[in-house]
């Protein structure tokens, strides 16, 4: 069943309407369906031009929505023969990172993403898509082992942070952040990172130091939750919209700040609305991405990503189309 955010009540209210025409039949074998075809493209308008004018608030909502597709589906879709590893060969296996070898059209690849569940199950079981340091610590793992074998590393980025409990700090939060940033920027293999949903800190820049750094249409990423930055600055959640505003956090303002490459569009409503397109659209764009950067020499890879990131906020911003 369709969830629905705040500012997509009319829309609601017509494809509800919509599926009660579909249950009924007109009297005497009258024909509804002018009305159905009528009401759908009021709904199709009202939905367009609603999501023509998004605030950075409303994408939060959206890049959070709960019917987005996940990384398992952009593995089960898009990777075949995966095989999934676990561990981290230090401490034990963390559920909210999930990675593997598997085949990206016919490319043999190294695929790591962060998993928050779909349902409260899911959700409990990969801790919201909250890491802890054996989830960084087996990233990393499986990205010096895609440098060994010297097979390319997709990464799929939907988290709010890394986990903030006691339990994480005591085990190295923070190195195992930095050590997984470090690897990133240091793998002598291609590395293409996509924000599939929320990226969220120094939990998402874990996996985010690529070469090539994709968004989706109606994802966010940024140092700090709405919610948290109103909580520090206001002291008061509810201005967690003033605070996303100021954050620069979609997808338009990063790439118009140079901090990511690439802006993948999503379904009209968002990636919710039809998973598979979305799905496909990120296939689509690792594809066009990957072929520039197989060829290349592992050193100079290296130091070009490495420059790349040293240069953020180093030299003068230009903005991108």
């Amino acid at each position: 069943m369709r969830q629905f955010l705040d500012f997509e009540k009319s829309v609601a209210e017509l494809e509800n309407k919509i599926d009660e025409l579909r249950t009924m039949s007109g009297p005497d074998g009258i024909n509804i369906a002018d009305e159905i075809t009528r009401l759908s493209e009021k709904a199709d308008r009202q939905l367009r031009a609603a999501y023509a004018k998004l605030t950075p608030g409303q994408k939060v909502q959206v890049a959070r929505h709960a019917q987005r597709p996940h990384t398992v589906d952009y593995i089960s879709t898009l990777i075949t023969d995966f095989s999934p590893l676990a561990g981290d060969r230090l401490f034990g296996e963390d559920k909210a990172i999930i990675g593997g070898v598997g085949r990206f059209r016919d490319q043999p690849v190294v695929v790591i993403g962060t998993e928050r569940g779909a349902e409260i199950e899911t959700r409990l079981k990969h801790n919201f898509g909250m890491a802890r340091p054996e989830g960084y610590r087996k990233a990393q793992r499986l990205m010096k082992l895609a440098g060994r074998f010297g097979l390319p590393i997709l990464t799929f980025i939907d988290t709010s942070g890394a986990w903030p409990g006691i339990d994480a700090e005591a085990r190295g939060q923070a190195e195992a952040i930095a050590r997984s940033i470090e690897t990133c920027l240091s793998v002598p293999v291609p590395l293409i990172a996509t924000v599939i949903g929320e990226g969220g800190s120094g939990g998402a820049v874990a996996l985010g130091a690529g070469d090539r750094v994709m968004m989706l249409e109606h994802a966010i990423y940024s140092v700090i939750s709405p919610e948290a930055c109103a909580s520090i600055l206001w002291r008061d959640p509810k201005q967690a919209s003033t605070a996303a505003d100021a954050l620069k956090l979609t997808a338009q303002d990063l790439l118009q700040l140079g901090l990511i490459d690439r802006i993948i569009p999503e379904p009209l409503g968002g990636a919710q609305r039809d998973p598979m397109a979305a799905i496909r659209a990120v296939g689509d764009a690792i594809a066009a991405e990957m072929p520039a950067l197989l060829g290349r020499d592992p050193a100079l890879l290296k130091a070009q990503r490495r420059e790349k990131f040293l240069a953020m906020g180093r030299e003068p911003v230009n903005a991108k189309s």
